[in-house]
């Protein structure tokens, strides 16, 4: 998940706090997809949260300063309090949006949603429908989702789409891009699939190391592209399709600011993780870590049953280990490289559920590019399973093999 730059000010930097918050509000939903990092499906986790809990909760939150909450499952709209909640948020002065299957949202059910407060809404849309059909292990998936980003449309709502690439989609990232760019989605957002979850059952799913840079130099080019085609049509290059990387895709490769900048507006570049810096993750249950994808176990803070949200926030190591780590957290490549100091071994969630711990990140574009030209490449093995339960992950090794002549 990535903090939007409009969310963040240059006093935030001074004063962590979560401003970009990412709430799972039930583990129930409409998929059982195949690829789902959480396992979520027809059932919902022990205990989750009352509507006057998460009420509780928004307080917690607008009193820590949170500007944006996104809404996921699950299924966030199979809660039938949801748009009470997103009603409750809007008026405390926070922007809602919510990350969808898209399955179950109807035109009704998205102008109750707008009506509620909702200010945007993101269907997730992986590959055609033969590739998206079978990692969501639901036929007539894609016709859904893509229908549901014309109801979104329809009522009035921003909206956005977000891809998780891997073995399977990503050599059809162009007509995946296409037929969303028709569509009007404004952002499209690209995050490499984590073996997490389910996920973790399909290891051959998995995008290698190696097929980075292909990857992202593909989506650089949809993104030029796109951009010309605005300049040929006399629309404002804010306006338009915006190809995004997600937190576990780059990093320092040359189309870097490309990718992370939106068109028309100032340079980015990335910055390192944001988790329990300026992100925030909720479950369910009321468990709290610094970040949505990061697995359950290894970094729960603690529960909002239990604990103020604000000393979670400010003393749990399993929040605070972003704003407290050194250099020294490196190993391997990582350890060495140039860009260590600022990267950090790009996005924690992916290292720990990739291999085991953070510091040492082999999905990335400049890694990759720099084996490379020592004739060398990288691939990972799995060598332990994972458990089957809701965030869990196996481990992998990383094995460096002769680049193929060919």
């Amino acid at each position: 998940m990535a903090t939007t730059a409009r969310a963040l000010r240059q006093s935030d930097f001074d004063n962590p706090k979560p401003v970009y918050v990412v709430w799972e509000t039930t583990l129930r939903c409409d998929h059982a997809c195949a690829h789902c990092g959480s396992r979520a499906g027809p059932y919902t986790r022990d205990s989750e949260l009352t509507t006057q809990e998460q009420f509780e909760v928004a307080d917690a939150l607008i009193r820590i300063g949170t500007r944006e909450v996104t809404l996921i499952g699950g299924e966030a709209y199979l809660r039938g309090d949801v748009y009470r909640l997103i009603e409750y948020l809007a008026k405390g002065g926070i922007r809602v949006t919510m990350q969808s299957g898209g399955r179950g949202l109807s035109l009704d059910r998205c102008q109750r949603l707008k009506d509620a407060g909702m200010a945007a809404a993101g269907v997730s849309i992986d590959g055609p429908a033969i590739v998206h059909d079978r990692l969501r292990a639901s036929l007539g998936s894609h016709m859904a989702g893509m229908r549901a980003l014309e109801n979104l449309r329809a009522v009035g709502l921003i909206t956005t789409s977000n891809i998780q690439v891997n073995r399977l989609n990503m050599n059809h990232l162009r007509e995946t891009a296409e037929a969303l760019r028709v569509r009007g989605v404004r952002i499209w957002r690209a995050q490499l699939t984590v073996p997490m979850g389910r996920a973790a059952d399909h290891p051959d799913w998995i995008v290698q190391p190696h097929e980075v840079p292909t990857i992202i130099d593909t989506l650089a080019e949809i993104q030029l592209e796109c951009i010309q085609r605005a300049k040929d049509e006399g629309t404002p290059l804010s306006r338009a399709f915006h190809v995004a990387l997600g937190n576990n895709m780059g990093y320092f490769g040359p189309h870097e600011q490309l990718l992370r900048s939106r068109p028309g507006g100032a340079e980015s570049h990335w910055i390192g993780c944001q988790a329990g810096r300026f992100v925030l993750g909720i479950e369910s249950d009321g468990k709290i870590k610094g970040c949505p994808s990061l697995p359950t176990a290894p970094y729960i803070g603690g529960n909002i049953r239990d604990m103020d949200l604000q000393t979670i926030w400010d003393e749990t190591p399993e929040l605070t280990f972003v704003r407290t780590r050194t250099e020294e957290e490196l190993w391997g490549f990582c350890k060495t490289c140039y860009y260590g100091e600022i990267c950090r071994a790009g996005c924690s969630f992916t290292t720990h559920c990739t291999l085991g711990r953070r510091g040492n990140n082999p999905f990335c574009y400049h890694r990759a590019t720099q084996l490379a030209r020592r004739g060398v490449r990288e691939r990972i093995v799995q060598k332990q399973a994972a458990a089957g339960i809701p965030y869990d992950f196996g481990r992998f090794e990383i094995v460096e093999e002769p680049l193929p002549t060919s």
